[in-house]
This record gives C-alpha cells, sequence and structure tokens, in this order.
C-alpha cells in the first residue's frame, strides 16, 4: 500500500478529551454519556516525540490534528506537539480542526505564532450565539468567539466549517457575514454527511439527549439547497445494486490516504491508515466491538495493538504488513470474505458523501 518513505501527511488524533457532547459523534451516545469503550487516552509531547522523529518530521508536507472522539484543545500538550513539529519542519503545513469552545486568549496567540503563515485553524462552529449550542452541545458561544478572535487578530489564518441542519439554516448568510468580519479567509456552509446511512430509507431526523438521558433538540435535515448532494445519487445505486451492502461488495476502492500519503495515528498511538478505520474500533452501539468489527482481524493478523503502537517504533508498524493486507483486501470478493466495508463506504468510486460535503 505504502512504505514508511512515502508518507508525507500526518492526521493526528492526540486526545479523546472533548468538553462538548456533539448528538452524533462517535465519542457519546446521542449525547447522554461516555462511549463505553474508549478509556480517554491522549498522547504526550514524549509520546510525540517517540513516535515522529527528527527525520521522519523533515520528509512531512503536512499534520493535521482532529480525528474521531476528541477535540486537540483539550489535550495538554497540543501546543508543544506543534512546536516539536514546526521546529524540524520550518516549511510543513500545521493545522487542526477544533469547537474552539476552550483555552484563552495567550494560547490562542501563541498558536498563531507557531502556525505563521504556514498553517489554519478549521473552526468547527454550527450556528451563532443561540444556535450553535444545540448541535455542539456544552460548549459556550462566549468562548468560541473569544478563540475566533484571539486566533485570526494574532495572524492565524482561519477556516469556519458550519454544520447546516434545519434549526440554523437561516443563520448562513449571518454567520458568513460575521466570519467576513473577523478575518475569517474562507466560510462552508457544510452539507454534513450525518443524515447519509446504508439503509434504504434515508435519515430524516436525529433525537439528541442530555447526559441525564433527557431527550433535548431534535435534528433535523436543512432544506434542499443544504442537504448532501449524494442523498440523490443513493437512489441510483440502490435500483443498480438492490442494497448498499451489495454495492460495497463490489465497488473497486480508489484509497484517499494511499494517493494523499497520508497515515492515521489515534490517541493509543496506533497508526492506521485513516480515521475511518481507526473509527470503527470504538463504535458505542456495538456490544463487543471486537468480537463484532472486521478492523480487529486486520489488527489481529499484525500482532495485535502493541504490534501497530506506533510508540515503539513508527517504522515498526509498517513491518507488519497491516497496510498491505488491508489492500489486498480490497480484491476479496465481498465484506464477508473479508473486504472492509468502511473503506468501501468512504472510498468506493461510485458514492463518496464525505467530498460531497464541500461541493
Amino acid at each position: 500500500m505504502y512504505k514508511y518513505s512515502d508518507i508525507t501527511a500526518i492526521h493526528l488524533e492526540v486526545t479523546q478529551n472533548c468538553q462538548a457532547a456533539c448528538p452524533m459523534c462517535d465519542r457519546n451516545m446521542r449525547g447522554e454519556g461516555l462511549n463505553p469503550h474508549i478509556n480517554l487516552d491522549e498522547l504526550t509531547l514524549q509520546d510525540c516525540q517517540n513516535i515522529f522523529k527528527p527525520d521522519f518530521v523533515a520528509q512531512l508536507k503536512s499534520m493535521f490534528m482532529c480525528g474521531n472522539l476528541g477535540d486537540p484543545i483539550m489535550a495538554k500538550d497540543t501546543l508543544e506537539i506543534f512546536r516539536y513539529f514546526r521546529e524540524h519542519n520550518p516549511r510543513m503545513w500545521l493545522s487542526m480542526n477544533t469547537n474552539a469552545g476552550a483555552r484563552d486568549e495567550q494560547w490562542w496567540t501563541e498558536l498563531a505564532n507557531v502556525y505563521g503563515r504556514m498553517g489554519a485553524v478549521i473552526f468547527s462552529v454550527d450556528g451563532l450565539s443561540d444556535t450553535n449550542h444545540i448541535y455542539r452541545q456544552n460548549v459556550v458561544w462566549k468562548n468560541v468567539e473569544r478563540s475566533m478572535r484571539s486566533f485570526i487578530n494574532a495572524g492565524g489564518r482561519a477556516r469556519w466549517d458550519f454544520l447546516v441542519f434545519q434549526h440554523n439554516q437561516h443563520q448562513v448568510e449571518e454567520a458568513e457575514e460575521f466570519a467576513n468580519k473577523l478575518g475569517f479567509e474562507r466560510f462552508v456552509a457544510k452539507k454534513t454527511d450525518r443524515f447519509v446511512t446504508a439503509k434504504k430509507d434515508k435519515k430524516e431526523e436525529h433525537q439528541a439527549k442530555s447526559k441525564k438521558g433527557k431527550e433535548t433538540q431534535l435534528l433535523k435535515k436543512p432544506k434542499e439547497k443544504y442537504q448532501n448532494p449524494v442523498r440523490k445519487k443513493q437512489d441510483i445505486l440502490l435500483d443498480k445494486y438492490g442494497t448498499m451492502q451489495n454495492y460495497y461488495d463490489v465497488v473497486p476502492i480508489k484509497c484517499k490516504v494511499k494517493e494523499q500519503g497520508s497515515l492515521f495515528v489515534t490517541a493509543e498511538g496506533l497508526a492506521l491508515p485513516c480515521c475511518w478505520t481507526g473509527s470503527r474500533m470504538y463504535k458505542w452501539w456495538q456490544k463487543d466491538p471486537v468480537a463484532e468489527e472486521p478492523i480487529y482481524r486486520y489488527i489481529e493478523r499484525a500482532g495485535g495493538k502493541n504490534a501497530l503502537d506506533a510508540r515503539n517504533g513508527l517504522e515498526k508498524v509498517f513491518e507488519t504488513g497491516i497496510f498491505d493486507d488491508i489492500q489486498n483486501g480490497w480484491a476479496k470478493k465481498s465484506c464477508k470474505d473479508g473486504k472492509l466495508s468502511v473503506c468501501a463506504e468512504k472510498c468506493g468510486v461510485e458514492f463518496d458523501p464525505f467530498t460531497a460535503q464541500w461541493s
């Protein structure tokens, strides 16, 4: 699939900690409580220094902090980790995705200084003072606005990603005007793929809950203008293949991260191809993900989690053969025979809800 020397981009999940309780995030159960399969793991500066040696950092073109289960601003060493990468590669691109609901003005100013012009923050803010908290539960608006202003005023480059739902669709233009006023370089009304599923009946709404289990907001898809355009294409696929699973079984894979030379490292320190393969390890609705989730069969063949722990040496992970094993699986007759369905879902050549979010 690729070699250690081929990697030019790192996607780093530095922590599983987050102050938010977004109802459609795998970190929690619709906002009700913490996913029982995660341990709130977090990488330290020392961990990252062990994983990413200076000569490896020097070969990179970019490092992006995001992940499946946490927000980089909640990790203790985020700023120091960015400094480490910048020290050993002054020309690489640094970036992160965040809900912006934490850290003080000084922290954001220092981040802007570390990034310089070769970096940007993607602020995931889904509304204004009266609506952002509806999806970004527990995120306080005054903290969000302070973070955005502090980073941009210090010279930081920023993009605003606005997930559009029915409850905030009326604010898209107002939010874009506010973004321009603050100095954002780009504003994106993001056509979320959260309402795209493998089921024949399209998902129209999602019931959010509080930590105490009380129903809060009923999240509904936005008007057609802001809907993910692949929802229509899905009807064509269902007519052609009968079910999405039949499509996943036979569709050719065009792997995004292979083309990009990108590698994902989890907050546990595990090196995997992408955040999507990593996310399958922690689905809260599964009673036992290790037994139920196919990605664990690949992990087991590679020697288990310890063999994929990049803190023991990133080059050693490549020696396990897991990346070639995953690629070889794409030629299997079906997902039951070992082809990873997540690869077909995210990188199948006929259907791409992820990329369509920015269309």
